[in-house]
Parts: C-alpha cells; sequence; structure tokens
C-alpha cells in the first residue's frame, strides 16, 4: 500500500529501472475468497458491474456487502433485505447489493413498503370510526383491488392529501363517514376551483365508491358529482415566453425536452419513454408513441448535442432511454416527470403548455382542420376539435380587428 498516488507512480518507475516485475494488480478478497459461495457471488456482481457501468468504488463497496452478508451461509440461503439495510457499512450502495442478490435468487424482500408506513401515520391522526375505513381505502388504492389496478404512491399521496382536510373537519362533527351527507361534500369543494377541485372530487368518489362496495355506508353521497375540466389556457405563447423558456433550459437534456415539446408536441411521458431505437438521425425520423413522424431540425440538433454529451459522460450505461441521469444509468428506467419539467412550472410553464402551443400555431398557420391535426400529432378527433375550434375563433376575431 502506498501513501498516494505519486508514492505508487514513483515506485513503480524505480521498480521498471531495476527490471523488478511488476507486483500483481490489486483484487478485491472476495473474488478470491476459500468460501465458494462468496467467490462466486462476488464474480457475478463484477460482471453486472461491468454491464450497467458500475464505477470501481460502487462495484468494491458492493463486494464488500456481499462478503458481510454470505460469510456465515450456505449454499442456496436466501438474504432479507432487511439484513441487507442493517448489516452492511453505511458506504455500500443497497440498491446495488440487493440487485446482485436478486439477480442471483438470493434476495427476499421483508421489509414494510414505505408507502404503507406514510398510511398508517397519516391514518394515527383521525378517529377510529374514520381511520378504519380510509385505511382500507388507501390500503386498496396501492394494491389495487379485484376490479381495479392498483394506483402508485404519488397517486395516493396527493388523493389522501386533496381530501385530507375534510376528514378532518368530518370526524370532529360526525362518528363515522356514513353520517357524511351530499351538503357536506358541496360545502367542502365550494372553495376550490379548476384542477384543485376535480382532485378532491375524484379522490372523494373514490373513497366513497369504496365505502359503499364495502358494506362501510348505506349511501353514496358523491352520486351525481361530475369533474368538469378548465379550458386549457388556448392562447399563443408570447415572444417574452419563448425568451425566458430558452432561457431556463440551459441544459442539453433540457433543451432537448423543450425542442420535442415545442416541435413535435409531445407529453411528458412521451419524452421520459423515448427510446434510442426510437430515433434514426440519418434518415430524420423519430417514433412518438408508436407514430413514425420527420425529425425536426430544432430536435435534431438538440438531439445530436444531448447524445454526445450522454455518450462522453455514461458510455457504458445499459440504459436505452434517450434521457437518463445519474439515478437511471444504472439501470433501465426512465427519468421521472419532474426531470423533464425541470424548474418550467417554478416559472409559470410546462411542457403541457409548450405542447398545446405547437398545436395550437399548427392549427393557426396550416388551417383549423380537425383531421389534419389528428394526423400530424396523433391526436383523437374531440382534442383537435377543440384546437381547431379555439383557431377559428382566434382567426375571426383577427379578421373583426382589421375590418
Amino acid at each position: 500500500m502506498y501513501c498516494n498516488r505519486n508514492c505508487s507512480a514513483l515506485a513503480s518507475y524505480y521498480r521498471r529501472k531495476a527490471g523488478v516485475p511488476l507486483p500483481p494488480r490489486w483484487r478485491h478478497p472476495a473474488l478470491s475468497s476459500g468460501n465458494p459461495i462468496v467467490r462466486s457471488a462476488a464474480v457475478r456482481a463484477q460482471q453486472l458491474g461491468e454491464m450497467h457501468g458500475w464505477d470501481e468504488s460502487t462495484t468494491r463497496c458492493v463486494l464488500d456487502g456481499l462478503a458481510t452478508v454470505l460469510k456465515e451461509r450456505s449454499a442456496g440461503e436466501p438474504v432479507a433485505m432487511s439484513e441487507v439495510r442493517s448489516q452492511t457499512h453505511r458506504r455500500v450502495s443497497k440498491p446495488r447489493l440487493a440487485e446482485v442478490l436478486a439477480n442471483l435468487g438470493l434476495l427476499i424482500d421483508d421489509t414494510t413498503p414505505a408507502i404503507t408506513l406514510w398510511i398508517d401515520r397519516r391514518i394515527a391522526a383521525l378517529p377510529p370510526g374514520f381511520a378504519e375505513p380510509v385505511h382500507l381505502w388507501l390500503i386498496t388504492l396501492v394494491d389495487g383491488g379485484t376490479r381495479s389496478k392498483p394506483r402508485s404512491a404519488s397517486s395516493t399521496y396527493v388523493y389522501f392529501g386533496s381530501v385530507r382536510p375534510f376528514l378532518e373537519h368530518w370526524a370532529a362533527m360526525y362518528d363515522h363517514p356514513r353520517q357524511v351527507t351530499k351538503n357536506d361534500i358541496d360545502i367542502a369543494l365550494d372553495p376550490l376551483r379548476g384542477y384543485q377541485r376535480n382532485t378532491a372530487i375524484n379522490a372523494l368518489r373514490s373513497l366513497f365508491r369504496f365505502a359503499k362496495k364495502q358494506g362501510l355506508i348505506f349511501t353514496n353521497p358523491t352520486i351525481g358529482l361530475t369533474t368538469r375540466l378548465p379550458e386549457p389556457g388556448f392562447i399563443p405563447m408570447t415572444d417574452d415566453d419563448i425568451r425566458t423558456i430558452e432561457q431556463l433550459a440551459a441544459q442539453p437534456s433540457q433543451r432537448l425536452a423543450v425542442a420535442l415539446a415545442a416541435e413535435h408536441a409531445a407529453r411528458t411521458a412521451s419524452i421520459r419513454n423515448l427510446n434510442l431505437d426510437d430515433i434514426d438521425i440519418p434518415n430524420r425520423r423519430i417514433t412518438l408513441d408508436g407514430h413514425s413522424q420527420r425529425l425536426g431540425e430544432l430536435t435534431s440538433q438538440a438531439l445530436k448535442t444531448w447524445l454526445d454529451y450522454r455518450r462522453t459522460r455514461w458510455p457504458r450505461t445499459p440504459n436505452r432511454h434517450v434521457l437518463v441521469n445519474p439515478k437511471t444509468v444504472l439501470g433501465t428506467g426512465p427519468v421521472s416527470a419532474p426531470f423533464v419539467r425541470f424548474c418550467l412550472g417554478r416559472n409559470g410553464f410546462s411542457i403541457d403548455q409548450i405542447r398545446a402551443d405547437r398545436i395550437l400555431h399548427e392549427a393557426l398557420t396550416a388551417g383549423p382542420d380537425p383531421l389534419h391535426l389528428s394526423l400530424v400529432f396523433n391526436i383523437d378527433h374531440s382534442t383537435a376539435l377543440r384546437y381547431s375550434a379555439v383557431a377559428e375563433h382566434l382567426l375571426s376575431n383577427e379578421l373583426e380587428q382589421r375590418s
């Protein structure tokens, strides 16, 4: 061992000068362990690290973790996730170690999901009469039911967050949700507007529909409640708006996201899920949501810049998604929606707004033809009709002002 790299380089120089053969390169002890279970697991971890582009430090720490959790186990004996988290050093990457153990078929996840712990904490604040039905509802949202698909953790957070003030207010007046009336619902929703109101309505309908189905209430007070999507701000973006967005999109990944929305009217989900196989730069083609189209000049330039950056920074990542970040380069999943939106929302903009402006611009320049919009942007006929109607209204106003 040497005190630093300079000492190591100096020693190598004098060894070469004296004709002394170089010592064998250091290998992690787990790779030559006398325990065949640890040794085979370490070899597999090294292979996964090379495939997924782990750096030397990550691989070395994963090998340390394998040596810790497997040293006293027999062949095929599984490792609990709780042991991975409690027995390994804090520098060991728990997700990477769990990935290796899962690949070897040796991992048992005995931990309680974070969303379940969160539900238990939030429900504890409600009285028993409300806590039990709300707890069952939230667990069903997460796990899914006989005729419903599981919801994501983020959807569960949003749903409960939107109805929590109502539940706390009603719990102070009633002993059970069955006492809540339609008038109570109307009073609670009255101050809300726009998407906040729609989210609350959807959450309340979900809660009381579930409670009625389970026989926890006699009547559903949300029957007849409907959501109405607010009309989007179908107003063309100003030059100042465009300049502001250009300034906000400072990184190559951000410029690519804006270009895809501004030129191809791509949704956030489409941008996240865009795959390298969906791009054909030499032939100027791109496939979004299964719809092949000509690659625009702005997007082409942004793609080349981003792919050069991506190739330089993460040359060995196994992830086939176009957009990646330090968290996703080690796996194969897409980036998160907030990564695509970056800081647009805090400044009054969104990917959806840029997308809507692109479609509206097409309707204003090529004519308010719903069929044309449907074919160009792969949108349904009703959406195309709305954009066409807005374009006709804007064009007629312009003609009136001229006359």
